[in-house]
């Protein structure tokens, strides 16, 4: 399937649709050079209509530089929104609690996602039927969400409605060490593309995940976050 980025329809949307919770991850962006710089920072707390609080993003160990009155965008995941909201620095709280009181957001513009979005990728994986005789396949993952995944495979696979298991490894947002996921899959929406010049047949699945361990499903839920925060571009 060719992967195009979708037209989503900017809104305005209340405060309470954020659906905010303490320790929310927040995406930080500040203005100070021509490219705005993006970092990840924690939702402390807030007080409606007063200020917000969160804690001061780090950088190669240590808290960013910021300034009274600085003018900077937060950016969030609701599950099934993504809105961003300019606030300005009011006070800061240095060492030891490194945390930061906002100005309390007046216009908040987002954009509503389906459920399970999904969005690029490019990891390696394998994939092989159930049969006892049956050989794993390299293939490769191009998006991914909590219900399944879209691979790109070099050889045919097993028909639509199918199962296979699916073992690949992924490294978790902020984390140090991969994790393996094998999981039993659906084959769903198979095409292929016809070879061209030096380009080989290559073939299209939509695997479905059947029973995916709960621990995996939060990790690609929240691989899927952080990728929405980071980078719009991003969303298939």
């Amino acid at each position: 399937m060719n992967s195009q980025v979708q037209e989503l329809k900017t809104q305005d949307f209340e405060f309470e649709a954020m659906n905010l919770q303490v320790g929310m991850r927040l995406q930080f962006i500040t203005h100070r050079q021509v490219k705005p710089i993006q970092h990840f920072s924690t939702l402390i707390g807030y007080v409606k209509d007063e200020y917000m609080i969160v804690k001061i993003p780090m950088e190669h160990g240590a808290p960013i530089t910021l300034g009274d009155g600085e003018r900077v965008t937060l950016r969030v995941f609701s599950g099934v929104n993504v809105c961003s909201f300019a606030c300005t620095i009011e006070r800061m709280f240095q060492r030891p609690l490194f945390y930061v009181h906002l100005s309390f957001p007046t216009s908040i513009q987002g954009t509503s996602l389906r459920g399970a979005a999904r969005v690029k990728a490019d990891i390696a994986a394998s994939v092989r039927g159930l049969g006892p005789e049956a050989q794993p396949v390299d293939c490769s993952i191009v998006d991914v969400s909590v219900t399944g995944v879209r691979i790109h495979a070099p050889q045919d696979l097993p028909p639509d409605g199918e199962e296979v298991m699916l073992d690949f490894t992924v490294l978790p947002p902020s984390g140090t060490h991969a994790v393996r996921i094998e999981t039993r899959a659906i084959v769903r929406n198979r095409t292929a593309s016809q070879a061209t010049g030096d380009k080989p047949e290559m073939y299209s699945y939509g695997l479905q995940f059947l029973q995916l361990d709960p621990m995996h499903y939060t990790l690609l839920q929240n691989m899927t976050y952080e990728a929405l925060l980071a980078d719009r571009l991003k969303i298939v």
